[in-house]
């Protein structure tokens, strides 16, 4: 069904309204939501799970589903006052973000002034609240604060910038915010975040709601490419089955065609183990109300970082494997391999960066990533 809509989804460039109404019949916005909240506090991997499925069929709805779909967890760190006026009046209300600290917000009695532009706030159309990074100036002339703040539809604009040559389903619209107040129980601490600490969490207290954002949110914009790439080798696998190229041969008996199919299915195979070995392993330290090592923290943003780049290449491969044929756009390849190029481009997939972190602390220098 999915793979069948996504050539609409890129002529609306966001996500089908049908297909969002499937997805909220189905509860997949409630599977990390606090169950006082109306949602099923289920565990990551069952998360991941449906976020994999999902990208098997199309990498755009998974992506939003990644990102959304993480936002209620988000909720339950927060004061209990946000949650009641996001799900007060209805639970299924859906949340967009852009949690890059583009805005700039000032301190004041009871809460926050906050202005600026984000960008790429992906499934915004079908959200009526929006969580947005910004950098809260030192009233001493230090350094500022990172914080997350969360605002209704009301106080921020959506301006549609979103034309693309991959994803574009995902609908990652410019939000605008001009000098809006924000009550201190709508904003969370970046570094609380990284302690594992909200407020939320004396009322919310399953230990689900004791792991760590920001592995959280890194393998909710990877997991996409996953899915993505596995429903590429499946398409690849039906239509290789039947191809029989201009000089008569046979795709199937190909051998350089078996390799890469082989190579992807086993890539797949160990990038999808290391994720739930890794989620079986936050898991316990948030039973064990233990905080996750921090070197152990950056191995697996590391490990989330890179699984788009690689999807890519493998995605690459088999759609040289396809032939010409495989450029047609009756064909899902090309339109695959452009959502996954689109996707590596986030900041949440670049490994490189992560990589250096990751090898500076083991050289004994000082951490500076504190989204782990």
């Amino acid at each position: 069904m999915l793979a069948s809509r996504s050539r609409e989804g890129r002529r609306l460039r966001r996500i089908p309204d049908e297909t969002i109404a499937d997805m909220q019949r189905a509860g997949l916005f409630r599977v990390l939501q606090p169950k006082r909240w109306g949602g099923y506090e289920m565990d990551l991997h069952t998360f991941y799970d449906v976020e994999l499925a999902l990208g098997e069929g199309d990498m755009s709805t998974a992506w939003i589903y990644g990102v959304s779909g993480v936002h209620p967890w988000f909720m339950a760190l927060l004061d209990d006052r946000a949650a009641q006026e996001v799900w007060g009046a209805d639970t299924s209300v859906l949340i967009c973000s852009s949690l890059m600290p583009a805005g700039r917000a000032s301190a004041l009695a009871g809460g926050y002034h906050l202005s600026g532009r984000w960008r790429y706030a992906s499934c915004c159309a079908h959200c009526d609240w929006a969580l947005l990074g910004a950098l809260v100036a030192s009233g001493n002339g230090g350094a500022p604060e990172g914080r997350i703040f969360l605002l209704p539809r009301k106080d921020y604009a959506s301006i549609d910038t979103w034309q693309v040559s991959g994803l574009q389903a995902t609908g990652s619209w410019d939000i605008v915010v001009e000098d809006v107040f924000v009550p201190a129980y709508r904003s969370q601490s970046m570094l609380d975040n990284f302690r594992l600490e909200g407020p939320g969490q004396a009322l919310n207290a399953s230990s689900l709601y004791r792991l760590p954002f920001g592995q959280i949110f890194v393998r909710g914009i990877s997991t996409a490419a996953l899915g993505a790439l596995q429903g590429m080798l499946n398409a690849f696998l039906d239509y290789g089955k039947a191809r029989v190229t201009r000089a008569g041969g046979r795709s199937a008996e190909n051998p350089f065609v078996q390799l890469v199919c082989a190579e992807s299915a086993a890539a797949i195979d160990e990038m999808t183990n290391t994720l739930h070995r890794n989620l079986r392993n936050l898991h316990a330290y948030a039973r064990a109300a233990e905080m996750p090592p921090l070197e152990e923290r950056l191995r697996y943003k590391f490990q989330s970082t890179e699984v788009t780049e690689r999807c890519t290449l493998l995605a690459a491969r088999i759609f040289k494997a396809a032939g010409a044929a495989g450029l047609s756009d009756d064909l899902p390849f090309g339109g695959i391999l452009a959502d996954l190029m689109a996707g590596r481009q986030h900041i949440s997939n670049q490994y490189e960066h992560v990589g250096s972190s990751w090898g500076g602390v083991m050289f004994g220098l000082e951490n500076k990533d504190f989204m782990l």
